[in-house]
């Protein structure tokens, strides 16, 4: 549908939705009192903006926290390349009691987070409290085979309940409906074929509905990354009846907000996502408003445009705005491992300024910059590693963003800049991943592809980083 329309009478035909007003927000938004969340007290500087879900009369926060880039320990100097630090069970205490605090109750977690650990840790930290003071979203996160029988999805869910330390869950999604996976066998399965072998051919969907009329599930919904057909396909479900989508998670930023799919044909604008949830009434969780943090690390340049329009806030601040902006937006998501992080968002929220629509047509302008900047659209989520052969392919990624936001990939050899842009890309590269897990080490396997929520064609992306690296090398001279 947008891509028949203009970008500016899109936003017009939207505008009711997505540009709303501070009136409009008064509607969704209630003081966050002891009655409503326990010990939960406003924040210092105002009262965190809350919208209602409709299914149950949730008052939720707008500010959702993200438990999937939990704050870590140092590793011991000793410790081996390939030993992960453990995870910081005191500061993530800490952080959550400073979130419950000051009005955020929505917790979203999953099996699959934190090397398998986060839905542990996130019950540890939560069961010091009230169980009305949070609500708890995880995931039917079976991308693996052998979890795909009913036993093992079952597994999973009584699992969840286990190492969260309740006996319900407030918002359980399916995870990361449209993408794609492999058998056990090791055949290639189409999105839709994917969809089934892990939710109908077992029998899982229909059982989440019963655990959800028996109560051990208040609201079911999915969380979508990929193929826009099978999204399509289960809100047909919801509007024929068979299935009922309580809420929905999508991605959506003022990046993806129409160049999703430019950036990665194989993702979806989310201007089209959050309009066929919006005009069904499906609240929407929004996911990545900072896409991996990449929009938080943006080139100088296009950072001194967004602090010379707003130089009291962050760039960061931008993004959770336009995130929080639509009223079909139950909560925005954010993976906070930093304290400062947590207490810039709930800043943030506490109140929400929506963004008019002047600051809407100027993120637009924002976006096209970033978009013509040809990035590796990763959000680092770690669901392609560990790779077998030792790649490293966030950071892989990660450099390579990082020198193109700074300029630092230079194509030809006669432009006056490339021997300090050869320099830093070269030794940036050695500093921030060994070379025994640089790209030159992919073998094209194509294990970690499957799993990518962005879809992207990981062993191309390495072929080519690789390959621009070794041109670098090749030209010889000095570092």
């Amino acid at each position: 549908m947008n891509k028949q329309l203009n970008r500016r009478n899109f936003i017009k035909y939207l505008s009711g939705a997505t540009v709303a007003s501070s009136a409009l927000l008064t509607a969704c938004k209630k003081a966050m009192t002891s009655d409503d969340a326990g010990s939960a007290q406003p924040a210092a500087d105002g009262t965190m903006t809350m919208r209602l879900n409709p299914n149950t009369d949730d008052h939720v926060s707008l500010l959702g926290y993200g438990m999937m880039r939990l704050p870590e320990l140092p590793k011991p100097k000793d410790a081996p390349d390939h030993q992960a630090a453990e995870f910081d069970q005191e500061m993530i205490n800490r952080q959550v009691d400073y979130a419950i605090e000051h009005g955020v109750n929505y917790f979203d977690t999953s099996p699959a987070y934190c090397r398998g650990l986060s839905e542990r840790c996130t019950g540890i930290a939560l069961a010091r409290h009230d169980r009305k003071d949070f609500y708890i979203a995880t995931k039917m996160s079976n991308f693996w085979p052998e979890s795909w029988t009913p036993e093992g999805a079952k597994g999973m869910f009584e699992t969840s309940l286990r190492e969260l330390q309740v006996d319900y869950i407030d918002y359980l999604l399916l995870h990361s409906i449209g993408g794609t996976a492999r058998d056990a066998e090791g055949n290639g399965l189409s999105s839709w074929e994917t969809f089934e072998a892990r939710y109908m051919n077992n029998g899982i969907l229909d059982w989440l509905v019963e655990q959800k009329q028996a109560g051990r599930i208040r609201n079911l919904g999915f969380s979508y990354h990929g193929d826009v057909k099978v999204f399509d396909h289960l809100l047909q479900w919801h509007d024929e009846g068979r299935y009922h989508w309580d809420f929905v998670q999508i991605e959506l930023n003022y990046l993806d907000w129409f160049y999703a799919d430019e950036i990665n044909p194989r993702n979806t604008d989310a201007a089209y996502l959050y309009a066929e949830l919006e005009k069904r009434g499906i609240p929407a969780v929004i996911m990545e408003p900072l896409l991996g943090g990449r929009l938080a690390n943006i080139s100088d340049e296009i950072a001194a445009k967004l602090k010379q329009r707003d130089p009291d806030h962050s760039v960061a601040t931008w993004a959770f705005r336009f995130a929080g902006t639509p009223q079909g937006v139950l909560t925005v998501l954010s993976g906070m491992t930093y304290m400062e992080h947590l207490q810039e968002n709930v800043a943030t929220y506490s109140p929400l300024h929506p963004i008019t629509e002047d600051e809407h047509e100027f993120l637009m302008q924002i976006a096209e910059e970033i978009y013509g900047m040809k990035t590796v659209p990763c959000n680092e989520c770690q669901y392609c590693m560990p790779c077998p052969y030792g790649v490293n392919i966030p950071a892989i990624f990660s450099h390579y963003n990082k020198c193109i936001r700074e300029g630092y990939v230079r194509q030809s050899s006669l432009d006056p800049a490339y021997r300090q842009a050869r320099r830093a890309f070269l030794v940036g590269y050695d500093r921030s991943v060994p070379r025994l897990r640089q790209a030159d080490h992919c073998i094209g396997c194509g294990q970690c592809a499957p799993h990518c929520p962005q879809q992207i064609d990981i062993p191309s992306e390495l072929r080519r980083i690789d390959e621009y690296t070794e041109s670098l090398r090749a030209a010889g001279g000095p570092l």
